[in-house]
């Protein structure tokens, strides 16, 4: 399996997302980081499983949070670039790329 880096601004994406949940309603922010570990964790099994997009990066949309995370697969890692939520600006972590 490749070894999974991601990007210290992704870290702190999702950081603040699940600081975010957890004010709104206790153990959501909880839930919300375990559901995006454990997306990661698939993402490192099967980095494949999801089609390359013309910039030549991969996304995965979350499951019940509007999230897409957004990586990049090298020869020997996988690259983390965002935690993106669905409705802030889009393509603001291109810059990331």
């Amino acid at each position: 399996m490749k070894q999974v880096i991601i990007d210290s601004e992704a870290e702190n994406e999702l950081s603040q997302s699940v600081d975010f949940y957890e004010r709104r309603v206790p153990g959501l922010g909880f839930d919300f980081e375990r559901i995006a570990r454990a997306a990661v964790q698939s993402i490192q099994a099967a980095p494949n499983r999801h089609p390359v997009q013309k910039d030549g990066t991969r996304r995965l949309v979350l499951e019940r949070f509007p999230f897409v995370i957004h990586y990049v697969e090298l020869p020997d890692t996988i690259w983390i670039l965002a935690f993106a939520h669905t409705s802030r600006k889009p393509d603001y972590w291109r810059r990331r790329i």
